[in-house]
């Protein structure tokens, strides 16, 4: 087999993905509701939240009774009663008439707006004297503010945030229907690869990429099944992959960069039923010998064994692919963050490749200013001493030192 089948561009192979549709819905507590994705979108049942409430600890009354008042000449109102938190007022207030209010508290009938304890004063004998003027509705939330019944409130596909629990709390939502939650079955292999807990021989490095990929599934949404170390073997690959898919959605295989280890990949990927080979190498750097096979038990991924070239392929391919079953569009660093910045020098780069490059951050009084890390894709302290990424694109030939660029940042 040739070094590679037929390279493709990222944007080409993110294509694959859209295929995928969303795996079945589950229904979690709502406790267990953060971070995971909606399945149906959430429509308001009622109004919310239902009834008129004060925005402000103060007096519950008519705003006409306050117009024109000021420091100077102030208003009075009579004082007939207190609104009780957590229950319906039984009182009415009248014209000249007020009532005090708990930020919270449901305004009683005949009030419009909620004047703020500190604009008043006490005048005695059940007085309040009103030192500012208060617009109809002022301190006031309506009772469809938040929501009128019938919105639609969140669509599906949703990932929840502590504010989207909240507003399903609001609503009386004790249980959530979510997307299930891909199972990624994770192998790493390569005969110089040995276990962390054993003190590596000459030639052997310890198994980085396994734990570095359960962290990364973890952070997209996905649940890890970490299924150890295998030799550069067929047949004990073949029974790896074999387990591996009856248990998982997707199978990322780390390794076989090398070019007689990578065709082995191929081999034993495309013997399972139905394979497909989409793709055989990728035009990016760090990341070009990437693989992807589609079988009828699942998907089959192979990364490359360098941990850099490692962890950009998960981002660039193996997340897009996780979007997609979590019923949202294929995208690339969905929980990067992104900072404008400089570049602090040149940086080159080879026309016809993609480039995601490791830089370090720093702060001057003129903005943020982007360090390249130059390293070869094996070693892992250029990627603990970064704090992001930068983009080259493939046209481009390289940025000039002050080059505007965006950094995706590290979460």
């Amino acid at each position: 087999m040739k070094p590679f089948f037929k390279v493709q561009s990222v944007a080409r192979v993110r294509e694959h993905a859209e295929a995928m549709g969303p795996l079945e819905a589950e229904v979690v507590p709502l406790a267990e509701a953060p971070g995971r994705t909606l399945a149906d979108p959430v429509e308001a049942s009622a109004d919310l939240p239902g009834f008129e409430r004060a925005t402000m600890d103060g007096f519950a009354l008519r705003s006409a009774d306050t117009f024109g008042a000021s420091e100077s000449s102030p208003g009075y109102l009579r004082l007939v009663g207190e609104v009780c938190m957590g229950e319906a007022p039984s009182l009415r207030v009248g014209p000249g008439e007020c009532a005090s209010i708990g930020t919270g508290g449901m305004l009683p009938e005949g009030t419009d707006a909620v004047i703020m304890v500190e604009h008043t004063r006490p005048a005695g004998d059940a007085l309040v004297e009103v030192c500012r003027p208060v617009p109809p509705r002022g301190n006031v939330l309506g009772a469809a503010d938040d929501a009128a019944q019938g919105d639609l409130l969140m669509p599906a596909g949703q990932r929840l945030r502590a504010q989207d629990v909240g507003l399903l709390a609001a609503l009386g939502r004790d249980e959530v229907p979510v997307v299930r939650r891909p199972r990624v079955a994770i192998i790493s292999t390569g005969d110089e690869v040995v276990p962390v807990e054993r003190s590596p021989r000459p030639g052997q490095v310890r198994d980085v990429n396994t734990h570095t990929l359960c962290a990364q599934v973890y952070a997209a949404g996905g649940l890890p099944l970490a299924l150890g170390l295998v030799r550069d073997d067929p047949d004990a690959l073949e029974a790896a992959v074999t387990r591996g898919l009856e248990r998982s959605d997707i199978l990322v295989l780390s390794g076989g960069s090398s070019m007689g280890a990578r065709d082995l990949t191929v081999e034993v990927f495309q013997s399972f039923p139905g394979a497909h080979l989409l793709v055989h190498g990728v035009s990016v750097a760090p990341g070009k010998p990437f693989i992807w096979v589609r079988a009828e038990a699942g998907e089959l991924l192979g990364l490359p064994g360098q941990v850099t070239s490692c962890m950009i392929s998960f981002h660039l391919f193996v997340e897009p692919l996780m979007e997609r079953l979590l019923g949202r569009p294929a995208r690339s660093f969905v929980r990067f963050g992104r900072r404008e910045a400089v570049l602090s020098r040149d940086l080159p780069s080879a026309q016809g490749r993609e480039e995601y490059v490791r830089v370090r951050l720093s702060e001057t009084a003129a903005g943020a200013v982007a360090e390249p890390l130059f390293g070869k894709s094996g070693l892992i302290r250029t990627l603990t001493q970064s704090h992001g990424l930068v983009r080259v694109e493939a046209s481009c030939e390289g940025l000039d030192k002050g080059s505007p660029v965006t950094v995706l940042l590290y979460q």
